[in-house]
């Protein structure tokens, strides 16, 4: 026992030093200000761990938490997390049931987190929210009036949303518009698509960074207009596994690949691939 003991003391010890480490080189360099997170492995996290499947769903819930005030440790200032799309509504009827059983008890929870207001964190839902089960919808009015005139940090909770459907509704509403002489053909750009995406409130609606866990390399339907100039990290962990270090490191590759460019994030020419196993 003195052994093992000695060994996760050492592991903790070592843990905290490379976290240590990481915050010294990260502090002080620039920032992300829009940060995405794909939310992928909670199923395969429980089955690892022999345990129902909605239990890995709300441990990878309870790890937005965590992570959310990672982000906000290191000044970012809009995070957009990926944590339900239209197409996980083909899982199972149960499973979907538990997965907006655990949407209602964190949305209540936000209600009642005294961090969201201390902080002035305005949160925002975005998909097909009419998809969802009223209990749901309901606290979904609840939080965004709460918070909406918050400008300080920018959450978005992306729920029954699908990259396609985005910009779909956005040319439905530029073609009501065109139609009704609001706006003429010639004068759509790049920037009026961006004013009719679910974004357009954000101070910057393009991501720097996007991390998915889980070892899947692929956008699943995800901000796609928002991702075009966004650095990708791909990291061979399950969501609910995913550590303060992880997200460091991601920020330091970030940052390195900042200097590395001599134009700015926003306006970087290609994509750049990172994965990693973090173990």
């Amino acid at each position: 026992m003195n052994k093992v003991f000695r060994r996760l003391f050492r592991n903790r010890i070592t843990y905290s030093f490379y976290k240590w480490l990481l915050w010294r080189q990260i502090k002080d360099g620039p920032k992300p200000e829009h940060v995405g997170l794909i939310l992928d492995g909670n199923r395969r996290w429980a089955a690892d761990h022999g345990l129902q499947v909605w239990a890995g769903h709300k441990a990878g819930a309870d790890k937005i938490e965590a992570v959310l005030d990672w982000c906000w440790k290191l000044g970012v200032k809009s995070v957009t997390v990926y944590a339900f799309s239209i197409e996980n509504f083909s899982r199972s009827k149960q499973e979907v049931e538990e997965i907006m059983r655990i949407f209602e008890i964190k949305f209540k929870k936000i209600l009642e987190d005294e961090r969201i207001h201390r902080n002035k964190i305005h949160i925002k839902i975005i998909g097909q929210i009419d998809l969802l089960p009223n209990p749901v919808r309901y606290l979904i009015h609840k939080v965004e009036e709460a918070t909406k005139d918050y400008n300080q940090f920018y959450l978005n909770i992306a729920l029954a949303y699908g990259g396609r459907t985005e910009l779909v509704e956005a040319m439905r509403k530029i073609a009501y518009e065109v139609r009704n002489d609001v706006i003429s053909p010639e004068l759509i750009d790049e920037n009026i698509m961006e004013k009719h995406l679910y974004t357009a409130y954000l101070p910057k609606s393009d991501l720097d960074i996007l991390i998915r866990t889980s070892g899947e390399e692929r956008l699943s339907n995800f901000f796609l207009w928002q991702s075009a100039y966004t650095e990708l990290l791909f990291l061979d962990v399950f969501w609910p596994d995913f550590r303060c270090i992880d997200l460091w490191r991601a920020i330091r590759t970030f940052q390195r690949r900042r200097r590395n460019s001599s134009k700015k994030v926003s306006a970087m020419p290609k994509l750049h691939f990172v994965s990693w196993n973090p173990s």
